[in-house]
């Protein structure tokens, strides 16, 4: 496993990289694609399965260019899981949820975490790839703490207002109400599969669907609040 190394981008060797699959010169638009092109590649099949020439041949580029560009193998997958971190939490981040009461702000939280890893199922696979390293390559990077600090920061926020306005039940770690939303919706998406093998009545051809929204929203307030009118 290779250590991941800050991505510096040649300007005499990336114009002849490019020329060498005919594309433009733009490497931002180019890393962008490999990275689109390697999330669904390594969610798919894993960092061990994965192959730089599937990606390179889906990107219209090449093995050369993405090593130039990414160092290894190892250190594109790094990048692809630096990435739907950095997607997720820049949406999360333009919720606005101060802007309302704590207990509909924890909701839309909840519903967006839910919609999310209901419709961006590669990014479920790619944490359980992960998981299966033993979160490996997430401890060599340099910018995932500081991506996810702010999730629990915004839980922290509202459920201190919660618990100011007595609508919360004090005592809890803003963490562990972040686990819990990651738990339900979460195991929605991960475990969709073999659940709808096991129950039928409970099978999706296309979305996940093991647990519904709103009574993932519920399970949550409960736990947070004091009591919730169902």
């Amino acid at each position: 496993m290779e250590p991941s190394h800050p991505v510096t981008i040649d300007p005499l060797a990336a114009p002849a990289a490019a020329k060498e699959t005919g594309r433009t010169n733009d490497p931002a638009r180019t890393m962008a694609e490999i990275l689109a092109v390697a999330t669904h590649e390594f969610a798919d099949k894993g960092l061990t399965g994965a192959r730089i020439d599937a990606i390179a041949a889906a990107t219209r580029t090449s093995k050369r260019m993405i090593y130039y560009y990414f160092g290894s193998k190892d250190g594109l997958y790094l990048a692809v899981l630096e990435e739907a971190y950095r997607r997720m939490r820049a949406i999360e981040s333009d919720l606005h949820l101060g802007d309302l009461p704590p207990l509909a702000a924890l909701q839309k939280l909840v519903e967006f975490t839910y919609d999310h890893h209901r419709d961006n199922e590669d990014f479920i696979r790619l944490v359980m790839n992960e998981n299966i390293q033993r979160g490996d390559y997430l401890r060599q990077s340099n910018n995932i703490q500081q991506l996810n600090s702010t999730a629990i920061r915004a839980v922290r926020d509202v459920y201190e207002r919660g618990v100011q306005d007595g609508v919360f039940r004090p005592g809890l770690e803003p963490v562990d109400i972040h686990s819990a939303i990651s738990a339900f919706t979460f195991f929605n998406v991960s475990n969709r599969h073999t659940f709808g093998v096991i129950f039928q009545d409970k099978a999706s051809p296309t979305k996940a669907q093991t647990l519904k929204r709103e009574h993932v929203v519920e399970l949550i307030l409960r736990f947070v609040s004091h009591s919730v009118t169902a």
